[in-house]
């Protein structure tokens, strides 16, 4: 008798397709009207997941990677999370460089999916032999059949976007949409996702949001790399103290900058009035779409699509954390906290 089980072979398979999902209370007051691409329903809960599996998959088709083989990555949580879970799945071993600034529940993710981590100092210049860039590079060097992703630099990260989130939005929208609105990092998914949209219709707007304490909005502008704009910022996976190559800075049309305390503030507020429970740059996607709402960039009939990156399940010992907001100075006077509904029945 055949047997007709609708399963799915591994979890690879579910990469990609992420679900559109309109936004509704938090933007009810506001022209046009507002969808996130959610990519916590990828399983590795984010947008990471398309690069790990494509960077991978085209190594191999390179004859570069082979069974046994060693992947190696720099990551602030998200990427090496999905990189172990294609290794896993491919049967390769994997070593990540880890940003200090990520959260202590991805490092938890990382070793709990069999990755051995280096955690390396966040606030040190990228050529600092300390820096994950570098402790990648020499891991790469002294390891025997050994593969470095290399994301910032990798013109496959673009690609993969290109490939899938980009084409997925067009289909998703009917080609109505008119803002792609991202955080740009290493610059994959906002450049590939624009890439294959503005082919589709050059008058889609491109806006990227970048953190204070990065380079990458002034370097848009002026095209200068200024040192001076660099300093300490606590949102994880945006923004950069470099320039990567996998940023195409030509096809974002403008950046926006966002604080520390308002993206957190804001993501918890996404979990609150949207049900949708998303991480730190998700906040501070939001957060620009605020600012570009009061700045009056959208009109009736727009169609604003909003990336969200990950999920909140990854910011517990953070902006989820009534404790870390508090020593970080975030509650005030008028931003208390709203998580403390807790009462113990004794």
């Amino acid at each position: 008798m055949k047997k007709n089980i609708q399963v799915f072979d591994n979890v690879l398979q579910l990469i990609g397709n992420t679900p559109l999902i309109k936004l509704n209370r938090m933007t009810a007051d506001y022209d046009g009207e507002f969808y996130a691409k959610v990519e916590a329903f990828n399983p590795g809960h984010s947008s990471k997941d398309r690069i790990a599996l494509h960077i991978i998959e085209e190594a191999e088709r390179q004859g570069i990677l082979t069974p046994g083989d060693t992947v190696i990555e720099t990551t602030s949580g998200n990427t090496g999370f999905s990189i172990a879970m294609v290794s896993i799945i491919k049967g390769y071993k994997c070593i990540l460089a880890v940003s200090s600034k990520s959260s202590a529940d991805k490092i938890d993710m990382l070793k709990s999916m069999g990755a051995q981590v280096y955690v390396c100092p966040a606030h040190v210049s990228a050529d600092d032999p300390r820096s994950y860039y570098e402790v990648a590079k020499r891991l790469h060097e002294e390891t025997k059949g050994s593969v470095y992703i290399n994301q910032y630099f990798n013109q496959l990260n673009i690609d993969a976007h290109y490939n899938s989130t980009g084409p997925e939005i067009w289909k998703q929208t009917e080609g109505h949409i008119t803002h792609l609105i991202a955080c740009s990092g290493t610059g994959g998914t906002i450049s590939g996702t624009a890439k294959y949209l503005k082919e589709q219709n050059p008058k889609i707007k491109i806006i990227g949001v970048d953190a204070y304490g990065s380079v990458l909005k002034k370097y848009h502008e002026t095209r200068e790399f200024d040192h001076d704009e660099i300093y300490p910022y606590r949102i994880e996976g945006l923004g950069k103290n470099l320039i990567p190559t996998a940023t195409d800075f030509d096809i974002i049309d403008e950046f926006v900058k966002v604080t520390d305390e308002e993206s957190a503030h804001t993501a918890r507020q996404i979990s609150r009035t949207e049900g949708l429970f998303v991480g730190y740059t998700s906040g501070a996607v939001m957060q620009a779409v605020k600012q570009l709402n009061e700045a009056g960039e959208f009109k009736t009939g727009d169609n604003v699509v909003v990336i969200f990156p990950d999920h909140g399940s990854r910011y517990m010992s953070k902006i989820y954390s009534d404790k870390w907001m508090e020593e970080q100075g975030f509650f005030d006077s008028k931003t208390v906290s709203t998580l403390e509904t807790i009462q113990y029945i004794k």
